[in-house]
């Protein structure tokens, strides 16, 4: 599973970079993957409010945010940090949040869905310097919209009154010890899915399309990962179109090698698509072969039915061994 971490505050090492730090390693202790984005670090331009996204579904800005979409819609558990300024989250991190809009496009304007937001969560930890009663309502309730557009369920937040100077966070009597245990009640169960890899040739079409209905109809049971033994440099646009016919969004996704996804993911069942591609070999994993034909290049009609297949094949076996 795969936790990302949004780090709000422009101040690299204070006390919000120090509070999620310790969620994040809570995390990894337990066996999670993370990533921790420097927010104020990154190029992400003020949205421009040009229409493009509700429109054609993406956002023209060629900047950060387009490898910050892709991590989003990668991440089981969102963790969103920030000090609070005058009652909201940073300028930064509110940059990030408002180019957010063309993943609630995708979602709302054009109705596809992508395949982890049944079961993403997202958390909030906020740190303010004084003691107002209603330090936190905004920044919540910004974090729950936020959260919502990028396909997370909000998990709730911790927020800590009286946050100034540097150091404050590590002298709090409770605070790091929270954030650790909240990243153990999310992170824990998370960890416990099945882990399921698919496998064809370029991971441009066939293992792409199993491994999002499995993450779909299952993602509450499995943990999933596709790759391919040589890999193509984009994911297949007929695949896309037909999983978009669908209702399954297929944004953002790039073709992964095996050996890159084996260095951090170690399945329990590897899933290949057909006689052409060698079957990984990882200790304990168990291998169900799939006689798929590649559909790539042979039109929009073939690839409809490859997913079809597809789709009560994962059904089948997921739906029987899982349930």
């Amino acid at each position: 599973m795969f936790v990302l971490g949004l780090q709000g505050s422009p101040r690299g090492k204070g006390n919000t970079a120090s509070l999620l730090a310790a969620f994040l390693e809570e995390a990894e202790n337990l066996g999670a993957r993370t990533r921790q984005l420097d927010v104020a670090k990154l190029n992400i331009r003020p949205c421009q409010e040009c229409g493009t996204c509700d429109r054609k579904g993406f956002c023209p800005l060629d900047d950060d945010m387009q490898e910050v979409y892709r991590l989003l819609w990668k991440a089981d558990l969102i963790v969103m940090a920030t000090p609070i300024f005058f009652y909201g989250p940073t300028a930064q991190l509110k940059a990030l949040i408002d180019r957010s809009q063309a993943l609630w496009a995708r979602k709302y304007t054009h109705k596809l869905t992508d395949p982890g937001r049944k079961w993403r969560k997202g958390f909030m930890l906020a740190v303010g310097a004084t003691k107002g009663k209603n330090l936190f309502e905004g920044t919540e309730l910004t974090a729950k919209y936020f959260f919502d557009a990028v396909g997370a369920h909000f998990e709730g937040s911790l927020g800590y009154r009286m946050i100034e100077e540097r150091g404050d966070i590590a002298q709090h009597p409770t605070a790091l010890a929270d954030a650790r245990g909240k990243a153990a009640d999310l992170v824990g169960p998370l960890l416990k899915k099945k882990k399921i890899l698919f496998v064809c040739r370029e991971n441009a079409c066939r293992s792409q399309m199993a491994s999002a209905f499995a993450q779909f109809h299952f993602g509450d049971r499995l943990d999933v990962e596709s790759a391919g033994s040589a890999p193509a440099a984009e994911i297949d646009p007929d695949m896309v179109r037909a999983m978009r016919e669908k209702g399954i969004d297929m944004a953002y996704r790039r073709p992964a090698s095996l050996d890159a996804v084996l260095e951090f993911f170690h399945p329990e069942l590897i899933v290949p698509m057909g006689c052409e591609e060698a079957c990984p070999l990882f200790p304990g994993a168990g291998v169900e072969q799939w006689d798929i034909p590649d559909p790539a290049g042979k039109g929009i009609a073939f690839m409809r039915e490859i997913r079809d297949e597809l789709e009560k094949k994962v059904k089948s076996l997921f739906g029987d061994t899982i349930n």
